[in-house]
């Protein structure tokens, strides 16, 4: 099981930085991503980083702004987001796949998910 947690509400501009802890090993195979779904949308990739090598990919909307970590020992990965905008605005989940991908259907473990709200 996946738990995300660390989400809020927040002003224009401010940093936040969720976590997401595994209840299970997450092996080096493993391609951990976080997503974010906004009232109305889609869920959509955020980013994701690879397990063993801790290659990271971002959605271009963050890029720049945001930071995904993993801390192997705790079983745990992380997303710092800085200069957040009132359009990051959404529940965020964290998922885990065997095999890179940007799409929502490959992920095959979900968090339950953790709402951010970004005020203007």
């Amino acid at each position: 099981q996946l738990q995300a947690f660390g989400g809020g509400l927040v002003q224009a501009g401010d940093s936040l930085t969720l976590s997401c802890a595994a209840s299970t090993r997450i092996f080096s195979s493993h391609i951990m991503g976080w997503f974010r779904q906004a009232p109305g949308k889609e869920r959509e990739f955020v980013a994701a980083i690879r397990w063993g090598s801790g290659l990271t990919y971002y959605a271009d909307s963050v890029k720049g702004r945001s930071t995904i970590s993993k801390d192997g020992a705790k079983n745990t990965v992380y997303m710092q987001m800085n200069s957040l905008k009132p359009e990051d605005t959404a529940v965020y989940y964290c998922a885990r796949t065997n095999s890179y991908s940007r799409a929502a259907r490959d992920y095959d473990y979900w968090g339950q998910g953790t709402q951010v709200t970004v005020s203007s």
